[in-house]
């Protein structure tokens, strides 16, 4: 790799797509590189401002690499996303892992402040900051496998990295690849740090790469996610289809089959064999029975969710979860009779009535960390322990 000796004998090396994972896509911005998690094809097609933000936020991006150092600086431009009225949000995480374990954290301060200045329209005000570091000191002095986690609700710009020793990419394990998409919940919404996000626990229980397209408030169907996820290589792909289409009330059921089996017909062009898993959303009892779309309520000075749907226009195709779980049901048992790779699981499985007791969720829609571990779990036992549709005798 291209590095550059410095005075003190710290070793600068740009940061490239090569020791990055999790990505789909770079853009070299004016201070630096800026992962993306949607290609710059799917990105022309973004027609909200809530996607461009979420797909842009490194959720499962990380950088990896291979090096004896024990001080390692990351310097970064984060975009950090605040509501007005509220307090701001804590500073995003950074995980350090050796060898796959969690060996380090920390933080970024300063950087830019994008102010949401309505919920509704997710309108925005940007306020530009100074690049920080991100530091790691006193590090295992072998040769050893280093994985930065970077922030998963923080658009990050990667400027540069510095070693006390040389470092080269991360070589090759062999682990399969799983690429996964979802909601909020995928993407990693009140998990406290970047490997504690679900789809993260369950694939460090998996064994496998993981490919996070988990966008925040955009799960719906788009055909340029499809189109993304044809084209991404990968060895076992899972959807998690259902909340958003519900609770931004996008579609009627209608319209929902259809887009669902074109969805998997795209997928299937790139993958036509791949284990793909489709999973129903969690148990959500404020969306189980009633329509979106979904609002937020300030009622108690605390942020919750609440639908304003009427349940009584389910007969007109309103959607709710259930009909969502019932209707992706279907969708499946039908087409894998051509489909042997084709598998459903019920959220409710991942989450339901003993985990909503145990883990109430905090807002009525989104998990909170204990439960996005419980959810990590039983995907990993189901999935991928045995019998599981991501089994490794399975494939």
């Amino acid at each position: 790799m291209n590095t550059e000796h410095t005075k003190h004998g710290w070793i600068t090396t740009p940061v490239t797509a090569d020791i990055l994972r999790g990505h789909l896509d770079v853009e070299a911005t004016a201070h630096g590189l800026l992962p993306h998690r949607l290609p710059a094809r799917s990105r022309r097609q973004i027609p909200d401002n809530q996607l461009a933000v979420a797909e842009a936020q490194p959720s499962g991006v990380r950088l990896a690499f291979r090096t004896r150092a024990t001080n390692i600086d990351l310097d970064t431009l984060p975009t950090k996303r605040v509501y007005r009225g509220f307090p701001a949000p804590a500073d995003g995480v950074y995980d350090l892992l050796v060898d796959g374990r969690l060996a380090a954290q920390t933080t970024v301060a300063g950087g830019n402040v994008r102010t949401i200045t309505d919920m509704v329209t997710q309108s925005s005000e940007l306020s530009e900051g100074p690049v920080g570091t991100a530091r790691f000191t006193d590090l295992p002095g072998h040769d050893k496998d280093v994985e930065i986690w970077l922030p998963h609700t923080e658009i990050t710009e990667l400027i540069a990295l510095r070693t006390d020793a040389p470092i080269e990419p991360a070589p090759d394990r062999g682990r399969r690849v799983w690429l996964h998409h979802g909601s909020s919940i995928s993407h990693g919404s009140n998990a406290t740090h970047p490997t504690a996000i679900w789809p993260a626990l369950a694939a460090a229980q998996g064994g496998v790469e993981l490919v996070n397209m988990g966008f925040g408030g955009s799960a719906l169907l788009d055909p340029f996610t499809a189109r993304a996820m044809r084209d991404t290589p990968a060895d076992l792909i899972s959807l998690k289809i259902g909340i958003n289409v519900v609770n931004s009330d996008v579609m009627r059921l209608r319209a929902f089959s259809p887009a669902v089996h074109g969805f998997l017909d795209t997928i299937r062009e790139g993958h036509p064999t791949t284990p793909l898993l489709v999973v129903s959303p969690i148990l959500c009892p404020v969306q189980e029975d009633t329509p979106g779309p979904l609002v937020p309520d300030f009622d108690g000075g605390t942020l919750r969710f609440k639908a304003t749907g009427d349940p009584a226009e389910r007969a007109a195709g309103r959607l709710t979860l259930d009909i969502i779980r019932d209707e992706l049901a279907r969708i499946v048992e039908q087409r894998a009779a051509d489909d042997p790779k084709l598998h459903y699981f019920d959220g409710r499985d991942l989450y339901g009535e003993k985990e909503y007791a145990e883990f109430p969720l905090p807002d009525e829609i989104h998990p909170d960390p204990a439960a996005h571990r419980r959810i990590g779990e039983n995907f990993g036992r189901l999935a991928f322990g045995d019998g599981g549709p991501f089994a490794t005798e399975a494939d």
